[in-house]
């Protein structure tokens, strides 16, 4: 597995100097990360069958934490620490409503476990360092720049994410390092956002830790949250003009049963009225666990119905990990 030849501009590389803890030691924690998926994946199509990122030791036994989409389905994981040295990994889990992945180490990798912070005290203004592998070189010195809510068209939401900038251009499982040296989130996505005068930002949305603390037990041992899924339609929905509009459909998934349409607008949810991804997502999840009949309001070719979708668990689409 070789290591591509890039790195950072000079300028936006964190110096040891701006830091109160070993920046260096701290950055020898990550590693990059690049996993095999079948042909026949569910996921394969939308994500590829070959996804290259970054992880985090977190534990010293060689627990890894990653975002999981570069981990779904995966048949085959490698790691490579700093120093060049490479090893294989086993997917012990994807957490659905977090999006956070883990992988365990299949041989001794003698790196430092990261501590893991508060991302609850994190605020806007705080200086972070959003960190690839790779050394200082694959890192960058960044800031917070915004705490909201994130709806993704894959029926995905987190009530409350972390922004940063300048964004980092591997940002898939970088680490996001407070001032203590301590890791306060996961890299998930790379965002374009409007600003003044025609001119646009670039940012990462990072996933915060204090989602993790609850679920990392039952992750690690179980492959999975001892609470009960929540429903999945398998549809990809957009906000236009404030209204919730269907633009895909999983091949398999309910919503394709349903016969829902693309360009079919979702007014309402057991009778609640929803205007924004967020809002639709919670009202679905309100109905109950994974396999609840979820009553939708629809808006097609000027009339409006009533359709009712049997959800699923989307974990049951996926292929199971395979034990190395």
């Amino acid at each position: 597995m070789s290591q591509p030849d890039w790195k950072i501009a000079s300028g936006l590389q964190p110096r040891p100097e701006d830091y109160s803890y070993d920046l260096d030691a701290a950055l020898s924690s990550m590693v990059s990360l690049t996993a095999h998926i079948p042909d026949d994946a569910f996921t394969a199509e939308t994500l590829g069958t070959l996804r290259a990122g970054n992880g985090v030791v977190i534990r010293e036994d060689g627990l890894i934490l990653t975002i999981g989409y570069l981990i779904t389905e995966a048949e085959e994981i490698w790691l490579r620490a700093n120093d060049g040295r490479t090893f294989p990994g086993h997917v012990l889990a994807y957490d659905q409503e977090s999006g956070f992945g883990l992988v365990q180490a299949l041989t001794h990798l003698d790196l430092p476990a990261m501590p893991l912070g508060e991302s609850a005290r994190a605020k806007a203004g705080d200086a972070v360092v959003v960190a690839g592998a790779g050394g200082r070189e694959r890192c960058v010195a960044a800031r917070i720049v915004a705490r909201q809510e994130f709806a993704g068209y894959w029926e995905y939401v987190l009530d409350d994410a972390i922004y940063t900038a300048p964004a980092h251009p591997n940002w898939g499982g970088c680490a996001c390092i407070d001032d203590n040296g301590a890791l306060i989130g996961i890299g998930s996505l790379h965002l374009e956002q409007g600003a003044e005068e025609g001119r646009k930002g670039h940012l990462n949305m990072i996933v915060p830790i204090d989602l993790l603390k609850p679920v990392l037990n039952d992750l690690a041992t179980l492959g999975r949250r001892s609470t009960p899924p929540k429903p999945w339609l398998g549809l990809y929905a957009s906000e236009l003009e404030d209204h919730v509009v269907v633009v895909g459909r999983s091949q398999r998934g309910p919503a394709r049963r349903a016969d829902l349409r693309n360009g079919d607008i979702i007014v309402a949810v057991a009778g609640e009225a929803v205007s924004t991804l967020a809002g639709l997502y919670r009202a679905i999840h309100a109905q109950g666990e994974a396999g609840v009949e979820v009553p939708l309001t629809i808006h097609r070719d000027g009339r409006s119905f009533d359709v009712f979708v049997q959800s699923s668990d989307r974990t049951r689409m996926f292929k199971a990990p395979m034990l190395h």
